[in-house]
Order: structure tokens, then sequence, then C-alpha cells
């Protein structure tokens, strides 16, 4: 038998992979709960196994393309939205005086923002039906509201986001989080919104969706000092770079 015609034959008698995703790197099958890349070219995210995933968790690693996404959860029990933004619902506009959410121009309750290391500025996105809705958001804007805050001087290009909820009658909450994290809460929204409130069913999957991250996440220490100082005094807390 010739070495084409053995080659040949081989694909038919080779195992089919297992079903469920794979790495997109090295093609080793995933479980279902895994790791991301962010690819920083293509602006994608990339499912990865744990070799992969450690591949690219030091800066500049395949020259800078793929960047590993983190796995922490970060709040601040000090932080505060200028203005206390308070929301009048998911799919609604944003009531009483939230004027610290007013200026950021989201017209829903949620959101998050990242810096886009390519494009050298932050990004703002709120979830929809129709998927990730990208806002303008003016940079003097960004730090007058949030980019003078502990959890934003924390915050790693391209890889992690800060989550926003502003709820009726409540403090706008922030928590540090992976990016891949807020592309699922996208996808719940898709998957299960109807009508113009979202129906029981999005609204029971988003208050569970913001019960797993409270979950995870970890308190900075309060800390009486401000700008470099406070986020030097929080490296312990919030676990380092990934």
């Amino acid at each position: 038998m010739t070495t084409g015609a053995a080659a040949i034959l081989a694909q038919f008698t080779r195992r089919p992979p297992p079903p469920g995703e794979r790495c997109e790197l090295c093609g080793e099958p995933l479980p279902e709960e895994h790791r991301h890349l962010v690819d920083t070219t293509r602006r994608s995210l990339k499912c990865s196994c744990p070799p992969c995933h450690l591949l690219f968790t030091r800066p500049g690693a395949g020259q800078g393309r793929f960047r590993a996404v983190p796995d922490r959860y970060l709040t601040d029990p000090g932080f505060t939205l200028d203005g206390s933004g308070s929301g009048s619902g998911i799919g609604s506009g944003i009531g009483g005086d939230g004027d610290g959410w007013n200026r950021l121009q989201i017209p829903v309750g949620l959101a998050f923002f990242f810096r886009n290391s390519a494009l050298d500025r932050f990004a703002a996105f709120y979830p929809s039906p129709a998927g990730a809705t990208e806002s303008e958001l003016d940079p003097a804007t960004w730090d007058a509201v949030i980019g003078r805050t502990r959890l934003a001087g924390l915050l790693q290009d391209d890889v992690e986001a800060l989550l926003l909820r502003a709820e009726r009658d409540r403090p706008a909450s922030c928590t540090l989080v992976p990016i891949d994290i807020c592309y699922e809460l996208v996808g719940r929204m898709r998957l299960h919104w109807k009508g113009f409130d979202g129906g029981a069913e999005a609204r029971a999957d988003i208050e569970e969706f913001f019960g797993r991250v409270e979950s995870r996440a970890r308190p900075l220490k309060t800390d009486s000092g401000a700008g470099a100082g406070a986020r030097a005094g929080s490296r312990v807390e919030d676990g380092g770079a990934p």
C-alpha cells in the first residue's frame, strides 16, 4: 500500500473527535467550563485549554496578539458613582437623581467598560436583545465619573471590565470582572429577552447571573489613601495579575 493510500485510509479509520468545544489554538477537547483568550487583532474571544491559556498569561507573549482572560472578581466597598445613579428597571431609562449614570449616556441599567489597547481608549457597551451595543464615551466623562476609582486603577487592558448595574432605589454597583463574563451576560439576554421589559424568565436569569458574580467577588480592603497609594495597598486582595 502506498503512503498516499495509507493516509487516505487513515482518515476513515481515525476515531471521530469527542463532541463539544475544543481549544481554538491546539484543538484539545474542552469541558463546559473553560478559559478564554482575547484576540486583540480581531477583537474576539477564543476558547482555550489550561496549557494554552497559561502560555499567554505573561505580558507580550505571542507578540501580544493573544491575552489570557484572568479569573478575578473584585468589588470596592467604598465605590460610589458620581451622583449615585439609580435605575428604574433593566429595560427602561434611568430615573431618580442618577446624575453620574446619566452622564455616562447609558439608556439602560446595565453596562460594562473596558480599555481597548489597540484604540488606546475606553469603550462602553450595554447588553440588549440585539447584542452588545456600544455607547460613545467621552474620555473626560469617564475620568470624572469612574476613571478615578480604585477598581478602574486595577483594570487590565482588553481582558477585564467594570460591570455596572443601576437598580431602582439603590446606589449603582460596580464589579471588576473577566471580560468574557460580560459577553456571557449579553448572550443570556439575547436568549431569554422577550417583549419590552424582558419578561420574567429574562429577569430571573439576570438575577441568577449577578448572584453568581457577587458570590465570586472579593472586596478590596477599605483604605484611607487615594490614587496610586490606594491601588498599591489593594494588590494583596486583588490576587495580582493572572
